[in-house]
Parts: structure tokens; sequence; C-alpha cells
């Protein structure tokens, strides 16, 4: 891959509208696109004051200043307010406002059970004759949509891919390779351990989640062969205790001898900050800190996906879905929402969306030419390697105990040497067990 100087990245966006409206049409028209999908555009006669829903506090700038001006540009009649809540708050305010009718009009949709519970509650509008839909394939849709695919119910809007950003100037100072195969990976590292002036790896264990999200199912789907292995564990078929998932955690076990020392009380933001202070050689993690280390980071950076055991082996990334955009079914405003909603499944959005927020990657099939060259090495991986979702969200974390939460536990136990890879796996699968019948 190519390595880049990373300084203030400036985003410049071309927002080429028309206002194509037919005679007597009073609803968003589609054209066939060059790829094979649907291109939405203006819609004539179609009018109303829209209010998003949204956890994403951080993308408020974005969204006043790129997003809504080039939709309302195309759509006069239309005009968008984008209204976030902090994000622990999000979804229990959401329902709040939900319950009590003074929700707005779209809804900023997390990924599989809170948003398919919103569904069944008669929250969500089934979006099946959105012709925007035709954009996305049946990956994208999986996280927006009931088990027995009948309805879908949120425009997949981003992914966000699991990977290993790392420090290009250790790694020139020390004459380091990108690996590729797990030895070559803990190689990397013991030569980074050896030369004794940085950490290994800029991780902590403190918050529990890091432990499974960016180590257990970043390298998790080497392991258990991706959606093969995921969809096995919904069907039964396989179980957490086989040897891919007892291996997977033995493998992140052996972590521990390369993260700082006292790194059972380093917190994720104090992972952040070791890494882009120039001070540890690699930060296991995803695309999602690409806007933040552009920001923060003073040297160069490169980007390589999870090692496969070995040469040649098929390689598996976790390409997960992560925020798409639905309709409250109680809008008063539904006929300019389904127009918003159409534009959010176009090309224009996905481009701009994703240029905006480098490391949120565009679910839509067509693909989208990325300004930055860190995300574009992340996206490329779709090429290179099988792509999965994490295997605790879907279906399997509905219970009690959690499977999500249950995994960020013993992830961390595992790390902090409190409990064995094989204690582990079965500590998982005993509470699968107690309540979830494939």
């Amino acid at each position: 891959m190519k390595r880049v100087k990373w300084a203030t990245v400036l985003l410049a966006f071309a927002m080429v509208v028309a206002a194509c409206g037919g005679d007597d049409d009073d609803a968003a028209t589609t054209t066939a696109g060059d790829a094979g999908g649907t291109e939405t555009t203006a819609a004539a006669g179609v009018t109303g004051e829209l209010v998003i829903e949204s956890w994403r506090n951080d993308d408020l700038a974005i969204w006043e200043d790129s997003l809504i001006p080039a939709f309302e540009a195309a759509n006069p009649g239309i005009t968008v307010t984008f209204s976030p809540t902090a994000p622990a708050e999000y979804n229990a305010v959401l329902s709040t406002r939900l319950e009590g009718g003074t929700a707005g009009d779209l809804i900023t949709c997390r990924p599989f059970d809170a948003s398919l519970e919103l569904f069944d509650q008669g929250h969500l509008a089934s979006l099946n004759d959105l012709g925007g839909m035709a954009n996305f394939g049946d990956v994208a849709k999986s996280a927006w949509i009931t088990d027995d695919g009948s309805d879908v119910f949120c425009v997949p809007m981003a992914s966000v891919i699991h990977g290993f950003i790392y420090n290009a100037d250790i790694f020139d100072e020390l004459g380091l390779s990108e690996p590729t195969t797990e030895d070559e990976f803990y190689a990397v590292l013991d030569a980074v351990a050896a030369d004794g002036n940085y950490e290994g790896l800029a991780m902590g264990s403190a918050d529990q989640w890091e432990a499974a999200t960016m180590g257990f199912q970043n390298i998790g789907p080497n392991y258990w062969a991706g959606e093969e292995g995921r969809n096995a564990l919904i069907d039964g078929s396989q179980k957490l205790t086989d040897a891919a998932y007892v291996d997977t955690l033995a493998s992140l076990a052996q972590w521990a001898d390369y993260m700082p020392n006292g790194y059972e009380a380093i917190t994720y933001p104090d992972s952040q900050n070791l890494f882009t202070l120039g001070r540890a050689a690699i930060y296991p993690s995803g695309s999602w800190e690409i806007g933040l280390f552009n920001e923060q980071a003073d040297f160069a950076m490169g980007a390589f996906s999870p090692p496969v055991k070995s040469a040649g082996d098929t390689c598996y990334i976790s390409d997960h879905t992560d925020i798409a955009l639905g309709m409250n079914a109680a809008s008063a405003n539904a006929d300019a929402a389904k127009v918003f909603l159409d534009w959010v499944a176009s090309p224009e959005f996905s481009s701009l969306y994703a240029n905006a927020l480098p490391g949120f990657f565009s679910l839509a099939n067509e693909p989208v030419s990325l300004d930055d060259p860190l995300a574009q090495e992340f996206v490329s991986w779709r090429g290179e390697c099988e792509s999965t979702i994490r295997n605790s969200y879907q279906i399997l974390s509905r219970g009690e105990p959690n499977l999500e939460n249950e995994m960020w536990a013993v992830s961390a136990s595992v790390l902090n040497g409190t409990l064995t890879p094989a204690d582990a796996a079965q500590r998982l699968q005993d509470g699968l067990d107690s309540w979830y019948t494939p």
C-alpha cells in the first residue's frame, strides 16, 4: 500500500445538482443508472420540513454544511434539519419521542436488533417500495431487514472496516514491513519490543469493549471463515467452543506481551493518545479512527488487514454494517421523507458522505471514489478479502446473557490472563445455550 504524510485534510465537494421535475409527478422519480442501480432525480411538487434524529452529534457540521445543502438545492420545496442526541442517550430519548409522537421524520438506524425492535413496534416504516433500495445488495441490507427478509426498513448508509493502523515512521526506522501472516505479525512486534523505544500495540483492556471489537472481532473472521462461520453459529452447526473460536482467543492472549505496562488500566482514549503521540507502532482498531488520527497524528500512517494464519490463505475482513436511515411511520411528511431517503440511496449522497467521513464506507453497489488515501487503503481490502460482519450482532445478542457484552468481558479477561481461551469460549457458549435455540 502507499503511505501518506498526514496533515490537515481539506475536503472539497463539487455538488452538481439539477432540479428535474416532470409535468405532473408528485413524488420522486428514478432513472436507470450506469451501474444498474437507480439514481434519484429531483421531486416536483413535494414539500415539507423534515427533521433527522441521530446519535452522530459529531456529524452536525457535515450535515449542515455539505449534505443538506446538496439535497435542498435539488429539492427546493423540502427543508431538512439535522437534530442529533448524545450517543449514549440516543436509544432512550428516541424511544420516548416515538412513544410521545414528537420524534423527527427520519430516524438514524443502528444495526440489527435495536432498529428491528423499532420496526416491530410500528415506529419505522417499511421501505420495500422505495426505488433507491435497488442500489443495495443483500449483505448491505442485512442489518435492517426482518429475519424472514420480508421487510427492509432503513436505507444503508455506511459500514466500518476493521484492521490495523501503524506508524510508518517507526516501521521505516526499524526496517519493518507490513505483515501478511500471523508469524510476520508477531515478528514485527518482537522487533519493536527488542528496540525498546516504542510500545508494540496501543491498546488497553480497561473499557473491555475494545478487547472484543478491536481484538476478537478484528482477527476472528480469518479463523471462522467470515460469513460461513457466523451463519454456522446462528444455525447451530458450529459452537463457540470449536477450535476456530478458542484459537482466536489464544491468539488474542498473545497480544498482552506487546501491550503497555499496566494496560489493564488503559482506557480507549488513552490508547488513542498513545498512538497519536507517536509512542506505539501499531493500533488495532478500524477505519472509524481515520478522521481523528488525520487531525492528531503528526507522522506518516499506513494500514494492513488482519494477517492470515498461513501465506495463501483466504483473508476475511469485518466490514461491519454500521449506520442507516429510516422513516418514522408516524411522520406527517411521508412523501418528502421518501424523496430524501431516495436521495440517501443515490450515488451522489454516497460520494458526499464517504468523503466527508473518511473511514465510513458506502454500502451501495456502485463503487465510490475516495479522496482520503488511508480510507482508500481500507476499502481496497474488499477486492482482496471476503467480507463479513461482527458475529455477535445478528440474532445472537437478543437474550441474556447478551453475547456481545459477554464477548467484551471474556476478551478482556483473556488479555488480562484471568481466563484461559478454552474457559472463555466455554463461558460464551454456556451463556448462549442458556437462552438461544438455533
